[in-house]
């Protein structure tokens, strides 16, 4: 991997016509090793968030042993990055041949569910394996309500009744028992996982089984950036965050057993910028080398603001438009699909035409996961970069907001 000092070295020096993912190793280390401090309990991070070899690496590095799979490639990834690592197979809903494999081929003990046909699925394979069931801990997804950017409970998540039955049900068949919820990605409120632990201490007070552990699932939310002509969001830090939730956990009385969080974003985001062309500027609409079918789901969804920099081409002699006027732009993806339109613009300096770059911060988590290979556009290209993206300067642009000018 070759590395650089600065993003916009990267740019100026190989005038890059392709979307390039600049990872930071360090900015990567310091996030992953923070939350392991502030959480009280074990640390399984989400490989779907980004499951790239070199994100996988370098979080074993750092001192991460659990990791939080939801599929055979998620498996064989971890396996790869980190041979002894425990892996918790916490998608709720599982093939039949996938459970097998898991069992079997990864060793992993750990899954969770939320329906009862998914107990007598995973029962099958166990007894066709001749496992012990106390071997093996099926933790309960609960539904859980709260405000967060994406909500995680409109698909999975059993109602505190027939959470009650799943649990009891577990247990007279010899699994151990544990709870688990997941309150969405990029949660507003910290109240949202007290919300959950309440709930969960009604479902374990009525099913009167033995719950071994508890997973608090993800929704950290990771720092982006924030239109400057609005109010800033007012977000909680993750040590506010925590202090909460430590809190929370006392008070609903589960801080005497073991605790699970599986957190992504806040791990991942920062680690990684994007570094796009603007392949034409034409009047207040910019064509770039990316798009939703790659790297920017987050700005099509318009639920997050990426903050971003501009990287002028030092080639490009004369410029229209105020120097420091920052203006939006409806921004157009690389493919030759008309949806490929962000549904939020980005805010650069009037002076920004073809041939400059941009570079967008903040992009580790989804980016890379989400992107796809329509039109055969790829963005597969990745440099090391010393410098953080939030270093010096705040950034002068930003590639989202809630509204655009006419």
């Amino acid at each position: 991997m070759e590395r650089y000092k600065t993003a916009a070295e990267v740019a100026l020096d190989l005038r890059p016509d392709h979307p390039i993912y600049c990872f930071r190793p360090s900015v990567l280390r310091a996030d992953a090793q923070n939350f392991k401090k502030l959480f009280p309990g074990k640390t399984a991070y989400a490989v779907k968030t980004n499951g790239e070899p070199f994100v996988l690496k370098e979080l074993a590095a750092a001192g991460y042993d659990c990791f939080d799979v939801a599929s055979p490639a998620e498996f064989a990834a971890v396996r790869e990055a980190s041979p002894k690592a425990e892996m918790l197979y916490m998608h709720p809903i599982k093939a039949q041949s996938d459970i097998r494999l898991a069992l079997e081929q990864y060793g992993i003990r750990v899954m969770s569910l939320d329906h009862e046909d998914e107990v007598a699925k995973i029962l099958r394979i166990v007894r066709a394996l001749d496992i012990d069931p106390a071997k093996i801990t099926l933790f309960v997804r609960i539904a859980t309500k709260g405000h967060a950017a994406y909500e995680l409970s409109k698909k999975f998540g059993a109602a505190p009744g027939h959470a009650v039955e799943l649990l009891q049900r577990i247990h007279r068949i010899g699994f151990k028992c544990g709870l688990c919820f997941h309150v969405g990605s990029q949660i507003e409120e910290p109240e949202t996982y007290e919300r959950a632990l309440a709930s969960a201490d009604w479902i374990r007070s009525r099913a009167g089984v033995p719950i071994v552990e508890l997973d608090v699932g993800g929704g950290f939310p990771a720092v982006y950036g924030h239109d400057p002509r609005r109010k800033v969001p007012d977000l909680p830090t993750l040590e506010e965050l925590m202090g909460q939730i430590r809190s929370d956990i006392a008070e609903w009385a589960f801080d005497d057993i073991p605790l699970v969080a599986e957190p992504g974003r806040v791990v991942v985001a920062r680690s990684i910028s994007l570094i796009v062309r603007v392949l034409l500027k034409k009047g207040r609409r910019l064509y770039i080398n990316d798009g939703i079918w790659a790297s920017l789901s987050d700005s099509w969804t318009g639920k997050i603001t990426l903050p971003a920099r501009f990287i002028p081409d030092p080639a490009r002699r004369t410029r229209s438009g105020k120097a420091g006027n920052i203006v939006p732009f409806k921004v157009c993806g690389a493919t030759c699909d008309s949806v490929d339109i962000l549904s939020r613009p980005f805010w650069l300096p009037e002076t920004v035409d073809t041939g400059d770059w941009i570079e967008i911060g903040h992009i580790g988590a989804y980016s890379l996961s989400l992107r796809t290979r329509f039109n055969g556009f790829y963005p597969d290209t990745v440099i090391e970069v010393d410098t953080p993206f939030d270093a010096g300067e705040e950034p002068e642009s930003f590639a989202s907001i809630e509204t655009m000018a006419d």
